[in-house]
């Protein structure tokens, strides 16, 4: 599993809400990503007007 709850990642893009790109947060899932996300781990603290936005690993690098 390259993620897990309380990890703090780097969002370098996000189909779910491109203004998280290049903000960090921490992820809240904790358990893999399975279908009700899309396969998308849920990252949390990005900034204050974003909320929580669904990223894929590919979109994510360690902070």
């Amino acid at each position: 599993m390259p993620f897990q709850a309380g990890d703090r990642v780097r969002i370098v893009s996000c189909e779910d809400d491109p203004r998280a790109a290049g903000r960090t947060g921490r992820i809240i899932d904790e358990v893999p990503p399975g279908p009700l996300t899309e396969g998308r781990w849920t990252v949390h603290g990005i900034g204050l007007l974003i909320g929580p936005a669904l990223c894929h690993t590919h979109e994510l690098r360690p902070a």
